[in-house]
């Protein structure tokens, strides 16, 4: 396997054409029926926590995150992370996760939630959220409804129905 010359660099609103290919690409039409998506769905990602990843002039990689909310605690929601189906097992989706999490804690996010594969994410610090402590608005596999605390105390309080946080 060659080397990639990938470039990770923030999201960039002239990006957006390129991810929705992207995750087309990589989804397909079924991701509009997620909890995940539905959760997304009409609630604007944060630019400033988008990373994208590059090989050349071709956009391979990218992942956003949502605001959200349990309550009246605010955190964020990482998805959807994709990876051109062509590039995978490379190392992309490390990249960009790690990115986005330092995104996040320096933007002064507490907590950063999503769903997904446990062992996958477990290499982050995430860690499946205890029962009954959040519910998605919809269908989701309890135990891959996972969260990650950035900052001390953040994940203490948070219990209840997770909605989209605007404004």
């Amino acid at each position: 396997m060659t080397t990639l010359s990938l470039v990770v660099r923030p999201e960039r609103a002239e990006d957006a054409p390129a991810i929705a290919g992207l995750e087309a690409r990589a989804f397909g039409p079924g991701r509009f029926a997620r909890t995940a998506y539905r959760l997304r769905e009409g609630n604007p990602h944060r630019l400033d926590l988008g990373v994208t990843a590059s090989v050349g002039s071709f956009l391979v990689g990218s992942v956003r995150m949502s605001p959200v909310r349990a309550g009246a605690a605010g955190f964020v929601m990482l998805g959807p992370l994709a990876v051109d189906p062509s590039f995978e097992g490379r190392g992309i989706g490390t990249a960009l996760t790690r990115a986005s999490l330092a995104a996040a804690g320096a933007a002064g996010e507490g907590v950063v939630i999503l769903v997904g594969d446990a062992p996958y994410y477990a290499r982050f610090g995430f860690a499946p959220v205890p029962p009954g402590r959040l519910v998605m608005p919809g269908p989701v596999d309890p135990a891959r409804l996972l969260w990650l605390e950035l900052a001390e105390g953040h994940a203490a309080g948070l219990s209840g129905l997770i909605e989209p946080r605007r404004g």
